[in-house]
């Protein structure tokens, strides 16, 4: 079969599931109570299923109240009896896989279930209709003429009593239907490399021999690798490499920091970016129209959300609510219900929904990774907008930055410390600090009331990293490449101390 015809038929099969999708625009509540019923009826006979009844739950709101909200500290006795071989307890087929995700307050790393249906209906339905979704913005796409090139995790699976674990790409790696290698590159053997450093010099070699179409990653690392494809190639551009290359599918950290450096990798103004919202409990969200910021909730993966007001959140006066029933342009915690026997469960991400006909939302941050030690509320959307504005207003680029409390001592007042690495540093450092403080007033009413007057906050103190500061953290703590990120904001000074140590 020929590129151009191959092309054409892939193109064709993909845009057929957007009748699907238009579904649940039209009745976005219909789906997902059928969702929500479908995992009930699945589930009844498991060992939560006969706990809380679930052959009984007729309506949301029987489930809402008998059926309690969760943490994985809550929920992880259960997993760690999955991950020993028990079967049936949270969800009634066999799981074997589990996504090793980033730590909480009692363990050091959490381990997810993964289901076969949430790998089918959830992850790789996801990757389809990601394509989906662009293919019908994008009528003459040649996407399929070359290859997606994919950065994934860099941790191998490991086998313990029978089941496996390791990053969530690691495992859609190992798991990934014959189409999806067919069309990417590097190969599986490159993607799973453990070791990041080496792992990059494989992806250059493998990768710029290859027509490569599109690009498929998280920010950070994505520019790390192409930095170092125009190095190692010699070329000024990436498009004297990879001459076909028409868009870059991105996810895992906010996309805001480093839009203007990849326009300058990318100077076409027919590029295209095309924003995903996952994680390892599931695929949410993905960008549904050209030139957008906005995510589209997608509705049919075997996944039934609800939401917290984030004002309400924690106090006792927690409210619960299902998708129906939220609104516009206020922040709230995410809690799902899922195809691999998660109930009722707390991500820790925060969304603001820019629409609810249909259902886009943006993703504001993490219920854990804001600064709120003296009632400020600064979530990471708030940071990233006021370092955006401030990069315009002073002629800098930022690299990387992570923010903490400085807590107050005897009289002194509080504030916030900011450490941040510098592609292109400002020519002051005090217009900087001075700009910032403002633009996170203009963004933040509690952020501005706490700096009126200097009354409980003062004037941010703003350090500049030195190069490759927050690179060697990370290489330091063996969270090179993949999905790890720099943690942005902290309540806590932890981050702060280690990284200025290290930056003396």
């Amino acid at each position: 079969m020929s590129i151009p015809l191959f092309n054409s038929i892939a193109s064709w099969l993909l845009k057929k599931r957007y009748h699907q999708i238009e579904l649940f625009l039209k009745y976005p509540a219909e789906v997902q109570e059928e969702v929500l019923f479908q995992l009930l009826a699945i589930a009844k006979d498991t060992e939560i299923g006969r706990k809380h009844d679930f052959g009984s739950i007729l309506t949301y709101k029987t489930f809402s109240e008998r059926v309690p909200i969760s943490s994985y500290e809550e929920v992880e006795p259960a997993i760690e009896r999955a991950r020993r071989g028990e079967q049936n307890i949270f969800w009634p087929t066999s799981i074997k896989w589990f996504a090793k995700s980033s730590g909480t307050t009692n363990a050091k790393s959490k381990f997810i279930p993964v289901s076969n249906e949430a790998l089918e209906d959830c992850h790789y339905k996801s990757s389809k209709d990601l394509l989906c979704l662009y293919l019908n913005n994008n009528e003459n796409s040649q996407l399929f003429t070359g290859k997606s090139l994919r950065l994934g995790g860099s941790k191998e699976l490991y086998e313990d009593n029978g089941t496996f674990f390791g990053d969530l790409s690691a495992i859609l790696i190992d798991n990934m239907p014959f189409w999806a290698e067919l069309s990417s590159t590097p190969s599986s053997k490159v993607s799973l490399m453990s070791e990041w450093e080496s792992k990059l010099k494989a992806i250059i070699k493998e990768s710029t021999e290859e027509n490569v179409t599109s690009l498929a990653g998280v920010p950070s690392w994505m520019l790390v690798l192409l930095n170092n494809v125009l190095e190692e190639t010699g070329k000024e551009s990436l498009f004297q490499v990879w001459e076909n290359l028409e868009v870059y599918f991105h996810g895992g950290v906010s996309f805001t920091p480093y839009k203007d450096q990849y326009k300058k990798l990318f100077p076409r103004k027919n590029f295209n970016y095309y924003e995903i919202y996952n994680a390892s409990e599931g695929f949410f969200a993905i960008q549904d129209r050209n030139n957008s910021d906005e995510l589209l909730l997608m509705l049919d993966y075997g996944i039934f959300y609800e939401f917290i007001p984030m004002d309400s959140y924690r106090s006792l006066d927690q409210k619960v609510i299902p998708l129906w029933e939220v609104e516009k342009n206020k922040n709230y915690a995410i809690i799902i219900t899922t195809n691999a026997g998660l109930w009722r469960y707390k991500i820790g991400d925060t969304v603001r929904f820019t629409s609810t006909s249909p259902y886009r939302i943006k993703v504001t941050g993490r219920t854990r990774h804001h600064i709120n030690v003296f009632g400020e509320e600064l979530i990471i959307e708030n940071a990233e907008e006021a370092l955006k504005s401030v990069c315009i207003k002073t002629g800098s680029e930022i690299k990387d930055y992570t923010a903490g409390p400085i807590f107050m001592e005897g009289k002194e007042k509080g504030g916030h410390e900011w450490i941040v690495e510098f592609r292109k540093p400002p020519e002051d450092l005090a217009y900087f600090t001075e700009f910032l403080d403002n633009a996170l007033k203009s963004l933040n009413s509690d952020y501005e009331a706490k700096r009126y007057n200097n009354i409980t906050l003062v004037k941010p103190v703003v350090h500049i990293a030195r190069e490759n500061l927050f690179y060697d953290w990370l290489k330091l703590n063996d969270k090179l490449g993949g999905q790890h990120k720099i943690p942005r904001l902290s309540n806590k000074r932890d981050y702060i101390e280690e990284l200025l140590l290290m930056n003396s």
